[in-house]
């Protein structure tokens, strides 16, 4: 497993942006499938979006598509999330995660941001 550990959410407006980061502690992401999930009151954990960097191709949820975008930096260790036309539908508390063990499983989690989007 790897440490995970997130930031960046906070309150917008809708039609505004954030970017969340997940910082990867010691190891780069570049060895992980990693995800983007994010869960709001009362409803179950949703997918937001992962990329497999052996694939390199990046995939999304349908209600994000064109809106959020993954990408990383591997001098920082870092896999960002950048959300853009926030509608206040997104807002929940999202985590990142990866897959470490090779049985496609996310088995490793950090410990979530919130995220609220204000009408």
């Amino acid at each position: 497993q790897v440490q995970l550990v997130e930031s960046g959410g906070g309150l917008v407006q809708a039609g505004g942006s954030l970017r969340l980061s997940c910082a990867t502690s010691g190891h780069t992401f570049r060895l992980y499938t990693m995800g983007w999930f994010r869960q709001a009151p009362g409803k179950a954990r949703e997918y937001v979006g992962g990329i497999s960097w052996s694939v390199g191709v990046p995939y999304y949820a349908d209600s994000v598509k064109g809106r959020f975008t993954i990408s990383g930096d591997n001098a920082k260790n870092t896999v960002y999330l950048q959300m853009n036309s926030l509608k206040p539908e997104d807002t929940a508390v999202y985590y990142c995660a990866a897959q470490t063990g090779g049985d496609g499983e996310y088995d490793s989690w950090g410990q979530g941001t919130q995220v609220t989007v204000s009408s």
